[in-house]
């Protein structure tokens, strides 16, 4: 039974990184943890874990070129927030999960520390992403995107406090009590992570017309809810099953990436870009009536598209294969409209001949 404050039965349970300071003086070693290879005559700890540190890392960084595809998407900036700190989380846990940054080391309590900070900002940057489809405050301005960042700075100062003081024993704070520790390491992501889940499926209901997406918040409440129940309740029992090659920590590591990876496809399914002031590298398919320098029967080519005559004088675009441009007229049969006058520019052009006579034009052009 895990008691309020105390790290004990949890540390016994799940190899977490603050484990090795809080409780005792030699902190709380786990009851079965995965084995250690060595490699270069070190001894890296959790080999399997810190392969899905490497391939979250690489996850991120895909999803983070996505979204940032997305230029006019809503909430772009505030929801690439959340993948960078999730980065940098899994990076750093690469250090401390392998042993590369040795336990006894003293710079361990201040990377832990760190890492600490960092976990509570990335839950409350996914809070205030949860309110971003409110627009409360406009995204992507000023006042959205540093209220998103102070408070997340704000909230990664005061974690690194307490986790620093509770190590180091100051402030009042200590390692044999870690009770500011234990809230901000547990209690604060569940709170985060409940608040989002709700706000979210809110948004959903209310105003949006496609359900799917609440499918996609299912799925990461399902990883979400695994990996705390895997890494709490059950990797002492994977541990012995399979002989200590892997523990809870490497399925909880997988099954956050599996969650953060359903955060991106949520924000994905119920964002939609602009394609009038998309810059992106995506085709794009338009339509254009009648311009008044094309003429009915005519052709026109640059060296990157092509345009070919038709009878009727609407035609389209798109993007070949290769990235070309191409044009071509339409073939509805018919004349298209025109900016001259209330008549296509068919029959203006047929009728008058190009380029228009008058002093106008001819002292204009």
């Amino acid at each position: 039974m895990v008691a309020f404050g105390s790290f004990k039965d949890i540390c016994e349970t799940a190899a977490l990184v603050v484990c090795p300071l809080v409780e005792t003086q030699q902190g709380v070693e786990p009851t079965c943890y995965s084995r250690n290879v060595e490699i270069a005559r070190s001894l890296i700890f959790q080999p399997a874990t810190c392969f899905v540190h490497i391939v979250a890392i690489i996850m991120t960084g895909i999803m983070i070129y996505h979204v940032r595809s997305k230029y006019t998407a809503v909430g772009r900036k505030e929801i690439v927030m959340f993948f960078y700190l999730y980065a940098l989380i899994e990076l750093l846990a690469i250090f401390l999960d392998s042993g590369i940054i040795p336990t006894a080391s003293n710079v361990y309590p201040w990377f832990t520390a760190v890492y600490t900070g960092l976990i509570a900002a990335t839950y409350t940057c996914l809070l205030i992403n949860g309110f971003v489809g409110f627009q409360f405050a406009e995204d992507g301005t000023p006042l959205s995107l540093w209220f998103l960042r102070l408070t997340c700075l704000a909230v990664f100062g005061v974690s690194f406090f307490i986790a620093i003081a509770t190590f180091k024993g100051i402030a009042g704070l200590n390692y044999l009590k870690p009770i500011g520790l234990w809230i901000i390491y547990i209690i604060w992501p569940a709170i985060c992570a409940i608040i989002y889940i709700i706000s979210q499926l809110i948004l959903v209901i209310r105003t949006l017309d496609d359900r799917w997406p609440i499918g996609d918040i299912l799925f990461g409440v399902g990883f979400f809810t695994v990996a705390q129940v895997v890494l709490f309740a059950f990797s002492t029992t994977i541990c012995n099953a399979v002989k200590h090659y892997i523990d809870g920590l490497f399925f909880f590591t997988l099954c956050m990436l599996l969650s953060v990876m359903m955060v991106y496809k949520y924000w994905d399914s119920i964002t939609k870009e602009d394609l009038e002031f998309s810059v992106g590298s995506k085709a794009a398919v338009w339509e254009v009536k009648d311009p008044l320098l094309a003429s009915a029967g005519g052709a026109y080519s640059t060296g990157h598209g092509q345009m070919s005559a038709g009878p009727m004088s609407t035609y389209g675009g798109g993007m070949d294969d290769d990235g070309s441009m191409n044009y071509h007229y339409g073939n509805n049969g018919g004349t298209g409209g025109s900016l001259v006058g209330g008549v296509s520019g068919g029959q203006y052009y047929s009728q008058h001949g190009y380029p228009p006579q008058g002093g106008g034009y001819n002292e204009r052009y």
